[in-house]
């Protein structure tokens, strides 16, 4: 029997390749952003986003198409990271489980504090719950070694729990009016991706159609058709046969680079155009966009920080090797960063309301910059003060081991 495989790609090549993926994304943005203001441009903005293209809009195909890979991209990197990667013992997912858990869990209760109680808000509570890791690597880029790789390594795990989560959340809080038959389909579509991966198929093209198939039946069963790339991710085969090149790291590494440069800066393009035309301090204030930014901000940070600090705490896991308390506390800083993922939930829990869906995108972005700006200066000042402690713990300088 050939043994898994184990990741093929270094953390730095990783690294350097999402971080890349976020200044695309970054661009995109902003271009977006010029696109949604300007004169020239707002109305062809608008219409080029509605123009229909089939059963669906251009906009949709991008919601519920293109993004459909970056769910099976998703799928793909997780898989891989719970059966041979950095989460691939009980040891090492501790941490990044319960920080992560508690990064979803904070930011919602702090969302639904600012903004539960207004009338038909208490759906966006997920938004603030996700973590953008392009952004997040490519804040981290910045300050090249001055992040220590235990760091590093520890904030891609946490992002790929919180993934998880957010698909969960997805599947389980935005889905409406089942389609019996069409869940049937797409559960025997699945049963056969799964056949075909106990009898050894390795090629990827069967797998591929059934694919299309499947989120064919996911788009028409009431639950959302990214979901399909994520169920399709888990039946791509991670081993290989005959010593051959695994199919799920094939893909993986095929798919990456059209997510990173293509898939995701389109997302942005697409959604994060908000016209600012009579927005003011004020706006600021209102609930769904103080909400969404305190989340991401407050919610994050004292999620991931107050939660590695009490694992630490309670031996339930130590803290990343080699990195300070305040390095700790800039990372659960960049992990409010929630662009992506964020404004995704954001289409989902107001949709149709274009007044909301704009407030959704001002609190993303400002909770977002926020995060990002101080968790780069944190971490900056951080390496130049010799990563001190700052808790006041006596263990502060224990080494710890790798997670």
């Amino acid at each position: 029997m050939i043994p898994l495989p184990r990741p093929t790609l270094s953390l730095s090549k990783i690294l350097k390749g999402e971080a890349a993926g976020g200044i695309v994304l970054i661009v995109a943005a902003a271009l977006a952003m010029l696109a949604a203001n300007l004169p020239a441009t707002m109305a062809g903005y608008a219409a080029l986003l509605h123009a229909p293209a089939g059963p669906l809009t251009i906009h949709q195909w991008i919601d519920d198409g293109a993004m459909a890979l970056f769910f099976l991209l998703v799928g793909l990197e997780i898989k891989r990271e719970l059966l041979v990667g950095r989460l691939a013992t009980p040891a090492a997912r501790t941490l990044p489980f319960i920080a992560a858990a508690a990064g979803m869990a904070v930011p919602a209760l702090v969302y639904l504090a600012v903004a539960g109680g207004t009338p038909g808000l208490a759906r966006g509570w997920a938004i603030p719950a996700a973590t953008d890791i392009a952004f997040a690597v490519g804040v981290m880029a910045l300050l090249g070694p001055r992040v220590p790789a235990s760091l590093k390594v520890f904030l891609t795990a946490v992002a790929v729990v919180d993934d998880m989560g957010a698909v969960a959340i997805i599947a389980l809080a935005y889905s409406h009016g089942l389609d019996a038959f069409a869940l049937a389909a797409a559960a025997g579509l699945l049963a056969l991706m799964a056949a075909l991966n106990r009898r050894g198929v390795t090629a990827l093209t069967p797998y591929l159609l059934l694919a299309a198939l499947l989120w064919v039946c996911v788009l028409r069963s009431g639950i959302h058709a990214t979901v399909a790339g994520v169920l399709a991710a888990f039946a791509i085969p991670l081993s290989a046969r005959d010593g051959g090149r695994s199919p799920l790291v094939r893909l993986e590494h095929a798919l990456a680079p059209w997510i990173a440069f293509v898939v995701v800066p389109l997302f942005a393009f697409a959604n994060a155009g908000v016209t600012l035309g009579g927005i003011g301090l004020a706006t600021f204030a209102e609930p769904l966009v103080l909400g969404i930014a305190a989340g991401l901000f407050v919610g994050k940070q004292a999620g991931i920080m107050g939660s590695v600090w009490l694992a630490d705490r309670f031996g339930l896991a130590p803290r990343p090797d080699g990195a300070s308390w305040r390095q700790v506390h800039g990372i659960a800083l960049l992990g409010g960063i929630g662009f992506t993922m964020s404004l995704f939930i954001g289409q989902l829990a107001f949709p149709g309301d274009p007044l909301l869906g704009d407030r959704v995108k001002l609190g993303v972005l400002a909770g977002s910059l926020l995060a990002a700006g101080c968790g780069y200066l944190l971490l900056r000042r951080a390496a130049s003060n010799g990563a001190s402690d700052w808790i006041g713990d006596e263990a502060g300088d224990a080494e710890h081991p790798q997670i």
